[in-house]
């Protein structure tokens, strides 16, 4: 990599680090972009030289911190081998972001309420920049590879997604309807049944 392109990501990283700083600390809606520039040390002109606003490095923020998450759970999984089934690999998924969130509470109040599969799937996996895994052909994969068919996988992780995302918010830090723990067999139960009512089978 050249000079060039090492100062370019180096300013780039700054810029993201920066915001989510900011982010954390004053919101969204109170961090302006004069903010983040100044804090990270370089030009106006520099921020939009990678980013069209504060909503869309907000955006690839919730993208990068999510795809670590994943890029974890991923690896966690291969590297097991008594999980077969594709309700089995989607619940450990599922429980590993789960754990994660619960020991990280302040990404969780970051990403949980912005997490989306429009942001999931349009910043996530479209933008090499945040990462390099193709999380939907993930997904994607696991249920290509199940002996199962099912009618619609993309709606599937849609549903997993926004589900995992709002009741785990709320069972994290504020213990409602019940703690974390507690919710979690409520948690796997609903998302083998989102998955067993979407079967191809199920359907006829």
């Amino acid at each position: 990599m050249s000079k060039i392109e090492q100062n370019k990501n180096h300013k780039r990283t700054a810029l993201l680090n920066t915001a989510f700083e900011l982010f954390i600390s004053k919101g969204l809606n109170r961090t302006s972009i004069s903010d983040i520039v100044e804090r990270a040390g370089v030009a106006k002109g520099t921020f939009y030289l990678y980013f069209k606003d504060k909503y869309d490095i907000h955006n690839r923020l919730i993208a990068r911190k999510t795809a670590a998450i994943f890029r974890q759970a991923a690896d966690e999984l291969e590297s097991r081998g008594d999980i077969n089934s594709v309700e089995d690999k989607i619940i450990f998924m599922a429980d590993f972001v789960i754990d994660f969130l619960n020991r990280d509470k302040t990404l969780l109040t970051f990403i949980s309420k912005n997490l989306s599969w429009g942001i999931f799937k349009n910043v996530l996996i479209s933008s090499k920049e945040e990462t390099d895994i193709d999380f939907r052909e993930v997904f994607l994969k696991l249920f290509e590879s199940s002996e199962v068919a099912y009618k619609n996988p993309e709606v599937l992780i849609f549903m997993i997604i926004e589900f995992v995302s709002s009741t785990t918010y709320s069972s994290v830090l504020y213990s409602e309807p019940l703690g974390i723990d507690e919710l979690k067999p409520y948690i796997d139960t609903s998302i083998r049944q989102i998955i067993r009512g979407q079967e191809v089978s199920s359907q006829l």
